[in-house]
């Protein structure tokens, strides 16, 4: 049985999905779009729905949507968002990315925000387990057909936040600005002093701006965790 991981403000239930609740997706929920008040915002592959709901523990926003497109994890989200205090604010699709975010243009409709823990590793890595491929693969949903559709259907001055392996950043920002979204913030996280950076949190918009550039160290050691990490995570994480 994989026990439920419990937040201070909700529980997420992850029984049904291939990927469970990580550093990741915590990271990025509480690092993006500090000092705006986004009124519409997205989670693509929202998994078990743990960064919309992080958005809506954070945001007044009314409209939280998620889309995801295994059927098991989207309906473990819908269970997530049902049992917390903001359910009538956060709405989930079954759907791909791709044709949702066709279907959200032709509506002419915008998000504010639109933040993703992507897929990461390429086909070399890929397991026996589909769901668990689809979900950390980018065979099922490519960069560029992530940026294309994050392009179609951001506000003017709505912001994309995304977490990716750090091996990838130059080559994403490259792409982002190919589709004319502009680096605007990026973080670059260490598990600790003597590990290698592993991991981007990057913040794009249509404006290009002064880039705000950080860096986060998560643990001095096995345990004892920065006063930075703490800082970012300490509204969502019990123990801190």
């Amino acid at each position: 049985m994989i026990k439920p991981f419990q937040f201070k403000e909700f529980t997420i239930q992850q029984d049904k999905t291939a990927m469970k609740v990580g550093t990741d997706g915590v990271l990025l929920g509480a690092w993006c779009a500090t000092g705006n008040f986004p009124d519409t915002i997205l989670d693509i592959g929202t998994g078990t729905g743990i960064i919309a709901l992080m958005m809506a523990q954070r945001f007044d926003a009314m409209t939280i949507d998620g889309v995801e497109v295994d059927e098991n994890a989207y309906e473990q989200t819908v269970a997530n968002f049902e049992n917390s205090d903001w359910g009538d604010r956060l709405y989930c699709y079954n759907s791909t990315f791709q044709n949702f975010a066709d279907e959200i243009a032709d509506e002419e409709e915008t998000y504010d925000l639109i933040v993703t823990n992507p897929p990461f590793y390429t086909d070399e890595f890929e397991t026996e387990n589909d769901a668990r491929n689809k979900a950390r693969f980018t065979s099922s949903l490519s960069f560029l057909e992530l940026i294309t559709g994050v392009v179609k259907i951001l506000s003017s001055d709505g912001k994309f936040a995304i977490v990716i392996p750090y091996k990838e950043e130059e080559n994403f920002i490259n792409l982002a600005n190919e589709n004319k979204l502009f680096l605007n913030r990026i973080c670059r996280v260490q598990g600790n002093p003597k590990s290698e950076i592993k991991r981007s949190l990057l913040e794009f918009s249509f404006h290009q701006t002064a880039i705000n550039s950080a860096h986060l160290i998560i643990e001095i050691e096995r345990h004892q965790y920065t006063e930075e990490y703490i800082n970012l995570t300490k509204d969502f994480y019990l123990k801190m």
